[in-house]
């Protein structure tokens, strides 16, 4: 379904909260439309969104779309919301926000990075270099871009840069010129019900890349390689640890401040290029792959070669990745999104290749009761390069559903099958107790998860 957006409509967002959702209805009231929205609770994207001029309702009624016209929905709306049986009651057009998003960038050149990890980090990496070619686009991110303290901007040029969103499926919906594809993991599958139906999803996205565009896929990725071969044509190219992708990484030197490597380069029809000591301030082989996923499409649409190794270098970061938020005791606390087992497997073989010597401690926060009964075998698998995990509550999201198993035999499972001390506490109060009394020598503490323990990791260098 096709529409027009008149600038007159009032455009309600259901759960304008969320980051990618903020970002959107901050980009949308900055191109003159009328938007407004609700949510559950006060954060950080509201107070954004409430320092530039737009309403937003705490707590979530029917009087709430009383003079809305469109209405916006994130993908965490359940069909019991009261703003959306009052939508459907009055027959207004209800789209997700991959589908609002789709409308909003389509006569803009795009570069739309989707999977399942790092695309955040890999469109604030795109970003940085575009920045230092001068080149003004508009950002809507997954999270908070340090070099311009926002998830979302509307630029000047005639370039989109975008975060896609693929829980709800809807991100098919965006038409890309360019597309990064860095990995397919199961995950939500409450909404894809099947790997295949995943697969294809992403198949029929990255099909409809046109052949003035190009698509980039990560060959390190099983999944990856499984769906290039039902790709209707070879309009992608590759990048990867793989030797036989097109942007091969070689070299790779590691550093607690950055790391280093060189790049082979191999495409169709073209002499074979090295490019030497590439710079990024970040750690792991995650983030080395997302670094060449956003080089690859900077060369690919005509960004000289100096300028993206300095978009690189300078990159500022992204909140919530493997930011450092204290330090006690000459212990330093870091701060991570990592809320799925490949995700917490990544950040700490990262620290593991830098951090050598240091005892590695997790303060873990499950996200969502659906996600840790799928994946209960490879959440306690995870921990293998870490030496301590402090296990909290599970941030059940809104969740209703029970855990299928008994929370303390997960713990269990944790110890057995990553080999780690676990300790279980109830809250961040727990925490700083525990801290305060066994705490000393040289120790790393990453805080990992999608819920509260962000807001947990920032109390405790006060509560400590």
């Amino acid at each position: 379904m096709k529409i027009e957006l008149a600038k007159t409509e009032k455009i309600h967002f259901v759960g304008i909260g969320g980051i990618g959702m903020s970002g959107l209805a901050l980009i949308m009231k900055r191109k003159g439309f009328n938007v407004q929205g609700s949510d559950i609770s006060i954060n950080k994207n509201i107070e954004r969104l409430k320092q530039n001029k737009i309403n937003v309702h705490i707590g979530q009624k029917k009087q709430n779309i009383k003079n809305s016209t469109i209405i916006v929905i994130s993908s965490a709306i359940k069909k019991n919301n009261p703003e959306f049986i009052e939508a459907k009651k009055k027959n207004l057009p209800i789209y997700k926000r991959g589908e609002m998003l789709a409308h909003l960038v389509s006569l803009n050149k795009n570069i739309v990075v989707v999977g399942s990890h790092g695309k955040t980090t890999t469109t604030s990496l795109v970003t940085s270099i575009f920045q230092k070619s001068k080149i003004d686009p508009t950002i809507i991110n997954g999270g908070v871009i340090n070099s311009i303290k926002n998830s979302a901007k509307l630029g000047k040029s005639d370039w989109s840069i975008l975060e896609a969103d693929e829980s709800d499926g809807s991100f098919v919906s965006i038409s890309p010129t360019y597309s990064i594809i860095t990995n397919i993991d199961r995950e939500h599958m409450d909404f894809y019900k099947s790997m295949n139906d995943l697969k294809n999803y992403f198949i029929n996205f990255i099909n409809k890349v046109p052949s003035i565009g190009k698509s980039f896929i990560c060959l390190d990725d099983k999944i990856n390689k499984e769906i290039i071969k039902k790709l209707k044509n070879k309009n992608y190219y590759t990048y990867g640890f793989h030797r036989n992708s097109n942007f091969k990484i070689l070299n790779v030197k590691r550093n607690i401040d950055f790391t280093e490597y060189d790049l082979s380069i191999n495409l169709p029809n073209k002499k074979k290029i090295l490019i030497k000591n590439i710079k990024i301030p970040l750690l792991g082989n995650h983030n080395i792959l997302n670094s060449v996923a956003a080089l690859a499409v900077a060369m690919t649409v005509g960004i000289p070669v100096t300028k993206i190794k300095l978009g690189l270098k300078s990159f500022k970061g992204v909140q919530r990745r493997f930011n450092k938020v204290f330090t006690y005791k000459g212990i330093d606390f870091y701060d991570d999104y990592a809320h799925h087992p490949t995700e917490i497997k990544e950040v700490l073989s990262g620290v593991k290749e830098v951090y050598k010597g240091f005892k590695k401690v997790c303060i873990f926060q499950p996200h969502r009761i659906s996600r840790l009964s799928d994946l209960r075998k490879d959440f306690s698998l995870a921990f293998k390069n870490a030496d301590e995990v402090i296990l909290c509550p599970i941030y059940t999201a809104g969740e209703k559903i029970k855990l299928s198993f008994n929370y303390q035999n997960f713990a269990k499972e944790i110890i057995k099958n990553s080999n780690v001390k676990v300790f279980m506490v109830e809250n961040q109060f727990q925490i700083a107790k525990f801290i305060k009394q066994t705490f000393y020598g040289k120790k790393i503490v990453i805080g990992m998860g999608a819920g509260s323990i962000s807001s947990w990791m920032k109390e405790l260098s006060k509560l400590i």
